[in-house]
Formats: C-alpha cells, sequence, structure tokens
C-alpha cells in the first residue's frame, strides 16, 4: 500500500487530565505478519497530567521525531516524571534515547522482565527505573494512583497493562489492537473492523492462548470503561464484545484436538516474526499452537509442552556460529522427551552463517524424526514472499498432522444428510489474487450470485487455503470461471499439492488483468472483483465481494459445474 498521506501526530484529550497521541502512518510499517493487511496502523501514546505527568507507550523510531515535536508543543517535556512502557523493544530504543537527553530524571515503570529488556535496549546498567509485579501503585495524584498487571506471553514477555482507577481507563498494549489507520479515535461502528480485529487475534494472540486467558481473568478484576489499546482504535463501545470474543476466540485454541509445541529463542527479533508466521499458518488449519520462547520458559514447561503435542517446531537464530544456550538445551529435552513418531520442523534466521539451523536439523534427522516442511533458513530480515513460505509451511504442517489422525480414525459412511448437502453444485472456477510480492490461487466451487446492483459474489474459502491472506476486505481478485470440456487440465493443476513458497501459475498461460491479479487464458470467462466484506462460517470465511470489471471469452462455451455425492469433501 503506497503512503500516500505523510505520517503525522493525532491529539485529543479522552478523559480527565489524560490525552491520547496517535502516531499515524497509512502505510504498512513493518514485515511482521499482523501487518500483511496493509491498511497501515497508529502507535498508540498517552499522556496523564495530574500533578505528576506520566507518558505511556512513546512510539518506536519511524515515528520519533513527529512524536516529539507534537508532544514539545503540548507540554514542557523537560517536566515528565514517568515513562511507563507495556512492552519493551529495540524499536523504541531512539524515542526513549532522545526523551531521555531532554529529561533525564525520568523514571521509566515497566515490568521485572522490562527492566532487562530496557537496560539492554539503552545500554545504560543505571537507568532508574520502577519494577511493577502487580501489587505496587503508582499515585500521579488527583485520583490518578495507577495499577498495573502483569499480563506475560511467550512473545512479549514482559506485557504489562496499567489501569487508571480515576478515568477507569485499562491501557492495555498488545492486546485488543488491530493494525488500521484513519482519523476514528475510538471504535464507534466497531462491528465494520471485527475483521481487522480478529486478523490482528489470530496474528498475535492465537499462538499464546493460554497466557491470553490468564491475562483475561486478571483484567476482569479492573472495571474498565474505555480500552487504551497499542494499535488502532481505542476501544469503547464494542469492549464487553471484543472481550467476550478473545474468551471465545482463545477457548477455540486451548480446546483444540492437535496441539503443535513451538519452540524458538530470537536475538533481534527476525527469528521471532517467522515463528509468528508459522504459527499463524497453523492455525488457520485448526490446529493449536504452544508458543515457546525458550529464553524464558523452564524446562519442565518444555517437557510438558512437547509430552502432549502432536508435533513440534523449532527455531533459533545464529550467534558466534551457534544455537544460543537456551535452544540447546530445549533441543536436549526434545530430544529426551519426544518420541520419533512427532511431527518435526526447523527454522531460523542468521546474519553470515546458520549452524544453529543444520545443528538442530542434523540432530533431528539422526534422532529418526520425520520432516512437516522443508527447514527454512532465513538470511536477516524476512519479506513478504518469506513470511508467505512460512504461513504456507506452518499449514502444510497442520494438514499432515490432520491427514495422520483421519488415517488413524475409522472413516464413517455419509449420512442422509451430508449426502443431500452435496448435492447442492456449483460451477468451477479458480480464484486468482496478487498483492505485491505475493501471488496464490485456488480451485473453487461454492461461488453464487450474492447481487445485482452493485452486481456482487460470495465465494467460501477454507481458513487454511494458502490464498485466504489476499481475501480480506478491500483485497482484490480474479474469479476464472472454467469451460466444460477443456476444464480438465486446469482442474488437475490447481488441485495438485503445492509446496510453501511455489509458484501457483509455472506452466499456465495467464494474462495481467487490471487489478493485477492473472486471468487464465483458457477460462470461460473471468470476473474482476473486490472485497467488501467477510462472515466467518465455520471452517471457512464466507467471501461477498463486488464485480469491478470482467468478459466472457469464449461466447459457445458452457461452464464447467462440479457435482459432489458427499457434504464431508469438496
Amino acid at each position: 500500500m503506497p503512503d500516500t498521506k505523510p505520517r503525522d501526530v493525532q491529539i485529543l484529550p479522552i478523559a480527565t487530565d489524560t490525552t491520547v497521541m496517535r502516531s499515524r502512518s497509512w502505510a504498512r510499517l513493518r514485515f511482521e505478519i499482523e501487518y500483511a493487511l496493509a491498511k497501515g496502523t497508529t502507535a498508540n501514546s498517552y499522556l496523564i497530567q495530574a500533578d505528576k505527568i506520566a507518558l505511556i507507550d512513546p512510539p518506536g523510531e519511524t515515528f520519533t521525531q513527529i512524536y516529539l515535536d507534537a508532544l514539545q508543543q503540548r507540554i514542557d517535556v523537560t517536566a515528565i516524571d514517568y515513562v511507563i512502557l507495556g512492552h519493551v523493544n529495540p524499536n523504541r530504543a531512539a524515542t526513549l534515547k532522545a526523551l531521555l537527553e531532554i529529561a533525564p530524571q525520568i523514571t521509566f515503570v515497566c515490568s521485572n522482565p522490562g527492566a532487562i529488556n530496557l537496560r539492554g535496549a539503552l545500554e545504560n546498567p543505571d537507568l532508574p527505573i520502577m519494577v511493577m509485579r502487580g501489587e505496587e501503585t503508582l499515585d500521579l495524584g488527583k485520583g490518578h494512583n495507577l495499577q498495573f498487571i502483569p499480563t506475560p506471553n511467550p512473545r512479549y514477555a514482559d506485557e504489562l497493562c496499567t489501569y487508571d482507577p480515576q478515568t477507569e481507563i485499562l491501557y492495555t498494549d498488545k492486546l485488543f489492537g488491530a493494525h488500521i489507520c484513519g482519523d476514528q479515535v475510538l471504535d464507534e461502528g466497531w462491528e465494520i473492523i471485527n475483521e481487522d480485529r480478529r486478523y490482528y487475534y489470530d496474528c498475535l494472540m492465537a499462538p499464546h492462548a493460554r497466557q491470553v486467558e490468564t491475562a483475561l481473568e486478571k483484567l476482569a478484576d479492573f472495571p474498565a470503561r474505555l480500552y487504551g489499546t497499542g494499535h488502532g482504535p481505542l476501544v469503547r463501545y464494542g469492549l464487553i464484545e471484543l472481550t467476550k470474543a478473545y474468551r471465545q476466540w482463545s477457548q477455540q485454541q486451548t480446546s483444540a484436538d492437535l496441539t503443535v509445541a513451538l519452540i524458538y529463542a530470537s536475538a533481534y527479533g527476525n527469528t521471532a516474526t517467522l515463528a509468528q508466521a508459522i504459527a499463524r499458518g497453523i492455525t488457520k488449519a485448526g490446529v493449536a499452537v504452544e508458543s515457546i520462547n525458550c529464553e524464558f520458559t523452564e524446562p519442565e514447561e518444555i517437557r510438558a509442552a512437547v509430552e502432549k503435542s502432536a508435533g513440534f517446531v523449532m527455531g533459533s537464530p545464529t550467534l558466534g556460529g551457534h544455537a544460543p544456550t537456551p535452544v540447546q538445551t530445549a533441543l536436549g529435552i526434545v530430544l529426551s522427551t519426544g518420541t520419533n513418531n512427532k511431527l518435526a520442523g526447523v527454522f531460523g534466521s542468521f546474519g553470515w552463517s546458520g549452524e544453529a539451523v543444520d545443528l538442530i536439523e542434523s540432530r533431528l534427522k539422526d534422532a529418526g524424526y520425520r520432516f512437516g516442511f522443508d527447514t527454512i533458513r532465513v538470511k536477516f530480515k524476512p519479506d513478504d514472499a518469506t513470511l508467505q513460505l512460512c504461513e504456507e509451511a506452518g499449514t502444510d504442517f497442520a494438514q499432515a498432522l490432520k491427514k495422520a489422525k483421519k488415517v488413524r480414525t475409522q472413516s464413517v459412511p455419509a449420512t442422509n444428510v451430508e449426502q443431500a448437502v452435496g448435492r447442492i453444485v456449483g460451477s468451477l472456477c479458480v480464484l486468482t489474487a496478487k498483492q505485491e510480492d505475493r501471488a496464490s490461487a485456488m480451485l473453487a466451487s461454492w461461488v453464487a450470485q450474492a447481487s445485482f446492483n452493485p452486481p456482487g459474489l460470495t465465494i467460501a474459502v477454507a481458513k487454511e487455503r494458502a490464498v485466504e491472506p489476499l481475501t480480506h476486505s478491500g483485497n482484490e481478485f480474479v474469479l476464472n470461471i472454467l469451460k466444460e470440456g477443456s476444464h480438465i487440465g486446469l482442474m488437475k493443476h490447481f488441485l495438485k499439492p503445492f509446496g510453501p513458497g511455489e509458484d501457483r501459475f509455472a506452466g499456465v498461460a495467464t494474462e495481467e488483468s487490471t487489478n493485477g491479479s492473472p486471468i487464465l487464458a483458457d477460462a470461460l470467462a473471468y470476473l474482476e472483483c473486490k472485497v467488501q466484506n467477510r462472515m466467518e462460517s465455520g471452517d471457512h470465511w464466507l467471501v461477498y465481494a463486488t464485480v469491478e470489471d470482467g468478459k466472457v471469452l469464449n461466447q459457445d462455451g458452457v461452464t464447467a459445474v462440479h457435482h459432489r455425492k458427499s457434504a464431508t469433501h469438496y
């Protein structure tokens, strides 16, 4: 998405003595999978001006200068007493260093793991830090006696929420956010951003569902009228519904039949980004992930996760030609605990060499483990194509586990209802989509016209489909309608299993449509479509799209139709 507007800072009073400062970018800022919808983002920071002045969650270095400029126009920055951090990452270091230069008297407030990260990020072991473990409070005066709730998870071991009883605002940092950018500060009409909130949850929270449930139990003790999120609109109008949704989504994960232990460490965040994309691919296929950052996890917890899992995936950076000690310890636990009938996977990032990845792979191969995907090695930072490969690898891994379980389960004949539903027929089509460097396709027959004006259609897309991330609201695609009598070749091509990141269009004659998605030269007709919204429907997303353009390529042809005998499979 091009950055058509300059980055800016939106400032608005939201409660007594309290202001939100929303650093905004209409372009995608980072390559993490949760930014993949490319709808921009806001980095929300909060200013409480009581007898003492506290700043909550200053943004990362992308916004450092414009944020400080806006802050200095608002207050005397040299008078800031506290900077409260929901989590610490190296991206924030530039902003925090700049604040310290202006106001060296600042005291930082964070969790104990946050204090360790902060001293490292700022390269200052003597920083003035107040560590909040959950019982301490911070009195700013005028009734703003702040309370703190540690809500750690494997990705953000230092996560800390802050509650202000004076305003009943709960500052939730990573929880309840969304990566979208706009002028709307609060979530009026919150239903229209449900899809974005769900995507954010699936990417960031689903791999940590057990920890999210624990966090929700803690937060229930703090009556909030507003969630001050780290990203996206602040949550007021849909607060009850979103909280219930988080509970429901987390319960779906923790009660899943199959679980994958995702074990990793990350030196600079790159391996963690790969882990997140793999986890996204696994969870979207209906298999739960137990995410384990082995730098912050006790050996017994790793052992228990491996024992109960149907498979495991290990990731590591390479530091000085070796795997970090926590990864080596975790590998030893896996080899001593796991049985080699479990499916395995290996991934990692590195700067100049990838010895750690090679070590893990060779040790697991020597132990007789089968691999669910080819080992993923990434040099430096991942890009969109790499994240797509990781997500597809995760989905393949999950599907292999599900297939193995299905083989072990005795097949049951289709019921009368399943046979009857299977008699619903649909036209055979191929959905193709391309967004920047990512392209994908799928064979589809669950397609129906949905509206006359505007001309629109619905198409059911299985959650684990590789093309699914390209069918969110605002995305564009082409629906290629196949011709009876010449559809077999294309049907076989798009039905075959593709490896992660494999080109779906190799050997297929295509042309580029107006929206950039491929048109199949041998199709009967094609429709250029834009997704307007979509609805979760069990194991599928029901996508509603309007038709922007289209053409019949063969006036004498007839549409190929898909006949089924059971509703239990395509």
